[in-house]
């Protein structure tokens, strides 16, 4: 008989041991807290309160500057096309930026150029002639009946006593520091324009990539041609400033106005500037005319009123309409609504808002209501 091969003996499995838990150093971590718990939502809503009242504080003394920084941004993305137009000629951003930068200084300086001289010399003229002004609206029939009838005479004296004018410009250091701190701005808001005209290309980008990467290219486009709403809206600002600066100079030429040409550039650069501007201009040119009698003075204020009219329900809405490609009504509505809520800044954005909006209910909201 053959021999039975051997059988192997089974080797017993080896016991698996536990995992030797490593004990934390600071300890076990105890149970998540009860989210429901009234004594956690009480302290969260509170923090929450604070947090958002700290952040009004925050806002609300900073919002000067803040306002500062944000016309900064809107000059910026009017400039950019000018920018981008350089650099289309073969000029690198850097030098492009400073062209730009470089022809604004200098529409700056011929402004106060062109403002300082008239100013100085019209003033004292006006102050010497102010005797023979005053004598002459006293021999004129019409200004004493307007006189009497509105009681002006009883008027002025109460604003003089009251000290109108030295509460609103504070004296001297008042006057001053005035003048002080709109250079100030002046030279702020300037040079963060040239610093935002320098990193624009880096802040759409930085922007964009805040966006999810489905819809990137979708708002990228919708956002430049935001963006371009607004440098048309710096064109068109400019025609309109351009022609206020060409019938002043006319206006100038007719009356035998000195400096017409400083006049027509002050009027220019004054009308740029949003609801107020037009009349600081109206005021320089009208001063002028008075120092040279009392009737060019008033047909420099009547032919100002009744421009400034035109120019608001005219030719500003026809304009943006052409520039912008809003409305007539539209814009009309925008700039009143703009100035009524934020003043200057709000007639400065009111146009290029009013486009935004029409161009995302055209191309986002109502192909979104048409498709459900």
């Amino acid at each position: 008989m053959s021999a039975e091969p051997p059988v192997p003996e089974e080797t017993p499995p080896v016991e698996e041991q536990p995992p030797v838990e490593e004990r934390p150093p600071f300890g076990t971590p105890g149970p998540p807290l009860n989210r429901r718990n009234p004594f956690l939502l009480g302290f969260l809503f509170g923090l929450g309160l604070i947090l958002a009242y700290t952040l009004f504080l925050g806002v609300r003394n900073a919002a000067s500057i803040l306002v500062l920084i944000f016309i900064a941004l809107f000059l910026a993305i009017g400039l950019n096309p000018a920018v981008t137009r350089l650099r289309g000629w073969g000029l690198p951003r850097g030098a492009a930026v400073a062209v730009v930068a470089l022809s604004v200084v200098l529409l700056l300086v011929g402004g106060l150029v062109a403002l300082i001289p008239p100013l100085v010399t019209q003033t004292t003229e006006l102050v010497n002639n102010a005797p023979e002004v005053v004598e002459s609206l006293r021999r004129s029939r019409t200004v004493n009946d307007l006189v009497q009838r509105y009681d002006i005479a009883t008027k002025v004296q109460g604003a003089v006593n009251a000290g109108t004018i030295g509460n609103a410009l504070g004296g001297v250091v008042g006057g001053a520091r005035l003048l002080f701190g709109t250079i100030f701005n002046i030279l702020t808001v300037l040079v963060l324009t040239i610093y935002f005209m320098a990193a624009f290309d880096r802040i759409k980008a930085t922007g964009y990539r805040l966006v999810p990467a489905s819809r990137r290219e979708r708002v990228a486009l919708l956002t430049d041609e935001i963006l371009s709403k607004v440098g048309a809206y710096m064109v068109g600002a400019l025609a309109i400033a351009v022609l206020a600066g060409v019938c002043s100079f006319g206006l100038a030429l007719a009356l035998g106005l000195a400096y017409p040409f400083a006049l027509a550039v002050v009027v220019a650069i004054c009308d740029l500037i949003p609801q107020i501007g037009a009349t600081i201009g109206a005021v320089v040119v009208s001063l002028v005319g008075f120092a040279e009698s009392v009737t060019v003075g008033i047909v420099c204020i009547v032919f100002f009123i009744v421009y400034q009219q035109m120019e608001n329900y005219l030719i500003y809405p026809r304009v943006m309409r052409r520039s912008v490609r809003v409305s007539d009504v539209a814009a009309l509505v925008a700039a009143l609504v703009g100035v009524g809520l934020f003043g200057v800044v709000g007639a400065l954005v009111a146009i290029p808002m009013v486009a935004a909006v029409q161009l995302i209910m055209r191309e986002v909201a109502i192909p979104s209501l048409e498709d459900r």
